[in-house]
């Protein structure tokens, strides 16, 4: 009997040793995700002193005809331009905007194939990853033309970047939720702000001037 308790008092010990190990485990995981949760929202929201030393170091790389038009903007056009900043977190130091649209189109075509497949997860994180695209080297400003580089012009990117990636968001949203009609009713309006902001800045692609 002496024996039996003995080795009932080691088991429970035992026990009891095991389940403050794992709470103390539970414990660490939950404040290393709080941590790794806190640095991913930090990312993405980068503060308003961030953002102008973005916007300053995207100023340094442009060219001096390119920097006075953009000195020359009104402060709600600036503002405007740090706000579409902001929803971003992926600069990149050599990548063209061609080559941003093209990560894109892929994308799109992604949500496309997950919405097709009824793959909620596929066709939400591609959605994210649409709505939270790589900044090209240099900020948005240089491939649009000195002549759209004025606040009449540039006042029609917020109407575009809440179409396109905006609706990308609402869209990941509702292919989370599991609502994957929702989350294809989405698709048109995401389509339809891609071609408008196309229209408005750039003619069709590729066309020859050696041609008549």
């Amino acid at each position: 009997m002496i024996i039996q308790s003995n080795t009932s008092k080691k088991i429970a010990g035992y026990t009891s040793g095991l389940h403050k190990v794992r709470r103390s485990l539970i414990i660490v995981i939950m404040l290393v995700c709080s941590f790794s949760f806190i640095s991913s929202v930090s990312a993405a929201e980068p503060s308003l002193d961030d953002l102008k030393k973005v916007l300053q170091g995207q100023i340094k790389l442009m060219k001096p005809e390119l920097q006075e038009k953009v000195k020359g903007l009104s402060m709600d056009t600036k503002m405007s331009l740090m706000a579409i900043l902001a929803m971003h977190n992926r600069y990149s130091q050599t990548v063209t905007l061609r080559q941003v649209m093209t990560e894109v189109l892929s994308d799109f075509q992604s949500i496309l194939a997950g919405i097709m497949t009824d793959n909620p997860e596929q066709t939400a994180d591609s959605a994210r990853r649409l709505a939270n695209h790589r900044i090209p080297v240099g900020g948005l400003l240089p491939y649009l033309g000195l002549e759209n580089i004025n606040d009449e012009r540039l006042a029609v990117l917020d109407s575009f970047n809440s179409s396109v990636e905006g609706n990308a968001l609402k869209l990941a949203s509702a292919a989370e939720a599991g609502d994957m009609a929702k989350a294809a009713s989405l698709v048109g309006p995401i389509s339809s702000g891609c071609v408008a902001c196309h229209g408005y800045f750039r003619s069709q692609p590729g066309v020859s001037e050696l041609l008549h």
